[in-house]
């Protein structure tokens, strides 16, 4: 007998099977993350070197809106990651 969750498994694979990448996709898709992490390592350590800054001087209000600029900016990197990645997986093979 199976699972609800193995029975839910099926029915989402026969409505959308999972696309099988080739070895030149995976290879796009995994300089693509590296490239990504680089970006954001790049902007976490900018950004929170302000962030102390602010801290050390007091100015929280500064702080919170860096901290809120840093989460915007994780989040458009994010973005911007996931629907390149999404291109390559709909490209022809």
């Amino acid at each position: 007998m199976k699972s609800a969750y193995e029975l839910a498994m099926e029915r989402l694979n026969k409505k959308s099977p999972t696309a099988k990448l080739t070895d030149k996709q995976k290879k796009e898709i995994a300089e693509l993350d590296s490239k990504y992490q680089a970006k954001i390592a790049e902007r976490e350590i900018g950004l929170k070197d302000e962030i102390a800054k602010a801290a050390a001087q007091g100015d929280y209000e500064a702080m919170e809106k860096l901290q809120q600029q840093l989460g915007a900016e994780r989040r458009k990197l994010q973005s911007e990651l996931d629907e390149k990645k999404e291109e390559l997986r709909q490209r022809r093979k």
